[in-house]
């Protein structure tokens, strides 16, 4: 009921009266006034007149189960949510709820990570109360050879969610990284467990530095965050709802088509290695070439100076002096 209230609260053009809220849930003044001061406890700074009811005046960058709830206007998209204070991995928990049977779109977030995952076994730097750790759980009806494509639908997802919400200038770097003035803001782990010919599920992890200040000094010259970039706070729930929402939409259009056609052209807009050099990296056989965009299933198209042009998986491109952090 908490995250119903909230919801109503910042969705009220005006005072929000005890009544109203009391009708809406067929509850008492008294559960309504707990509910009231349990929120100006987290943080929330909410007026109450005589006679015209409550007021959000201000809202903490509370990230919860309450909070992005209060937010989140998808169908399935992170309805099912788990919130953990601290956890090893949201990718772990994700996987572990998907063993134990949790419904498509179930989402994990986590205030603090403390073995959070990157590409290639890399560890994902995962402090308390700054940046967005989470990750949904799907369960696609899809051939096991379709699933990496999920790591651009969602990519793609986030990028717009940001554009959206921060209106700043960020950029998709093929195939998993969100880029901001050449240093990384957000990366994309993507894991499955499947059969031969059939996917039991995936979860796609996302990590996205939001409100970090600072980066330990390995991190400075790679790293960045949108509150670094941009000057002001992220409210993440929001920002947590609003990459739900962008994502059910693209994974939706993504299902019917069966690739990536409904948004390629749109991917390759906001994509910073497009029209820029590359190295395919191949043993005994690396070569440079230009990008010209991804295709419908989602490689990286490669342009050689011979007029040829080849269709690259990723984990076989590196970019040439173009990001601080490659």
């Amino acid at each position: 009921m908490k995250a119903e209230i909230l919801k109503m609260l910042r969705e009220s053009e005006g005072y929000l009266s005890g009544q109203q809220i009391c009708d809406a849930f067929q509850v008492s003044r008294t559960a309504v006034w707990k509910v009231i001061n349990q929120l100006k406890e987290e943080g929330y700074q909410i007026e109450a007149v005589r006679n015209k009811g409550y007021r959000i005046v201000d809202c903490p960058d509370a990230v919860n189960k309450e909070a992005v709830k209060s937010y989140l206007k998808t169908a399935w998209a992170g309805q099912n949510l788990f919130y953990y204070e601290e956890t090893d991995s949201t990718n772990t928990q994700a996987k572990r709820l998907g063993e134990e049977g949790a419904a498509h779109g179930t989402l994990v977030v986590a205030g603090q990570q403390n073995a959070g995952k990157g590409r290639r076994g890399k560890s994902w730097s995962s402090p308390p109360g700054s940046s967005i750790y989470m990750s949904i759980l799907l369960r696609p009806e899809l051939p096991p050879d379709k699933a990496p494509m999920l790591t651009l639908v969602m990519a793609y997802a986030a990028a717009l969610a940001i554009l959206e919400q921060e209106d700043i200038g960020v950029k998709i770097k093929w195939p998993n990284d969100l880029v901001l003035n050449k240093k990384k803001i957000c990366g994309i782990l993507t894991e499955m467990s499947a059969e031969v010919d059939y996917i039991n599920y995936v979860v796609i992890g996302i990590g996205i530095n939001a409100n970090t200040e600072s980066f330990p000094e390995e991190l400075s010259e790679t790293a960045t965050s949108l509150r670094l970039e941009s000057g002001e706070s992220v409210c993440r729930a929001r920002l947590i709802a609003g990459v739900m929402e962008r994502f059910e939409q693209c994974y939706e259009e993504f299902v019917r088509a069966g690739d990536l056609s409904p948004f390629a052209a749109g991917y390759n807009d906001i994509l910073v290695n497009c029209g820029r050099e590359v190295r395919i990296l191949e043993p005994g056989r690396e070569r440079n070439g230009i990008s010209a965009g991804i295709d419908n299933g989602g490689r990286l198209l490669v342009e050689y100076e011979d007029g040829t042009t080849e269709a690259v998986f990723a984990g076989e491109v590196s970019v040439r002096g173009i990001y601080n952090y490659v």
